[in-house]
């Protein structure tokens, strides 16, 4: 672990609010990736979901191309590529090409989720045997295989290279909620996100598991686990609370199957649902700095996180830029500026 204060990182999906644009989503989140990059924060993931009115990132390396061309330090990768809807040398390819664009800076979180509906998934794979994640441990041993990992003996590998001379490759970080997720990315020596942001109450199970299971590897000596949080601060604990409101109702479109655009603060406030958006249960972490950042250090003491990745879920980006510098303050991370 470096010195310091532990790391932070941002997860971002390029909302899209009522009123908004493509465009309007996109600019957001260069917005945000240039704040993160100044205030100090590890990285900056993208993730990828397809035919959401409410989700502009649907095609993460592209997305990681821009941010990492308009950034300076910071980390740039996918939270995740879903690698059931891509051959794995197609990937391979892809961020083999922004690592040598950016290299040392491209990380590649892979997911095994469709991050869509099944009708969208059958048209990306455009056929129903493919509609299965059963392959999915052999296409990540192909991903790795393709990068030169030197345990890969035959498959892709021995036929195909990412790129024809890499300088160096970009990190596999294993994405999951699930045990499943966790024991592969053990067994495979791989750093282990889990997307505690989804509310999933098993993430005490799944780390310990990635933990019991991790044999060392060429790219990780130790386990390395990375915590997602929802998480929203603003200058009061009201203020928090009235602006993740839109983020509340967003979360009940989701789990009702009923998507739709990010709200406005005004349209959220009016909403007909908001009774039932504030009464879900949900283990976002909302309110002013301190309270923010206390229940963050008690989440990272909980699973022994080595890093926290943040995703702000509100309509405005000048809220969500004011969250990250709340928060980059109060943690101590360094660099802090301003962009509103």
């Amino acid at each position: 672990m470096d010195a310091g204060p532990l790391p932070l990182s941002v997860l971002e999906l390029a909302t899209v609010g009522s009123g908004q644009t493509t465009a309007d989503a996109l600019a957001a989140t260069t917005r945000v990736a240039r704040a993160a990059d100044r205030l100090g924060f590890r990285r900056i993931w993208v993730a990828e979901h397809h035919n959401m009115p409410a989700v502009a990132s649907t095609n993460p390396p592209v997305l990681i191309a821009h941010l990492a061309a308009v950034t300076e330090r910071i980390r740039v990768g996918s939270g995740g590529v879903m690698l059931p809807n891509h051959a794995p040398l197609v990937v391979a390819e892809q961020f083999a090409l922004l690592e040598a664009l950016h290299p040392g800076r491209v990380d590649l979180g892979i997911g095994r989720a469709p991050g869509t509906d099944q009708q969208t998934a059958l048209a990306l794979r455009r056929d129903p045997a493919a509609l299965s994640a059963e392959d999915f441990p052999q296409h990540l041993i192909d991903l790795l295989g393709l990068f030169g990992d030197p345990r890969v003996e035959g498959g892709l590998a021995e036929r195909f290279r990412a790129t024809p001379a890499a300088a160096s490759v970009p990190q596999v970080v294993l994405l999951g909620s699930s045990g499943f997720s966790a024991q592969l990315a053990g067994h495979l020596g791989l750093p282990f996100a889990f997307a505690h942001h989804f509310g999933g109450a098993n993430v005490l199970t799944a780390v310990g598991l990635y933990r019991d299971t991790f044999r060392p590897s060429p790219v990780l000596e130790q386990p390395y686990t990375i915590v997602t949080a929802n998480a929203l601060a603003a200058d009061t604990e009201e203020e928090a609370r009235r602006l993740a409101l839109p983020g509340k109702l967003m979360r009940l479109a989701i789990r009702t199957n009923r998507l739709r655009p990010v709200p406005t603060l005004e349209e959220a406030e009016r909403d007909p649902e908001r009774a039932a958006a504030e009464e879900m249960s949900s283990n976002a972490v909302v309110g002013d700095p301190g309270t923010v950042v206390a229940q963050l250090r008690l989440l990272a003491a909980d699973t022994r996180a080595d890093e926290l990745m943040l995703s702000a879920s509100t309509h405005g980006v000048v809220e969500r830029l004011r969250s990250l510098e709340l928060v980059a303050a109060s943690w101590g991370l360094s660099g802090v500026a301003h962009d509103r």
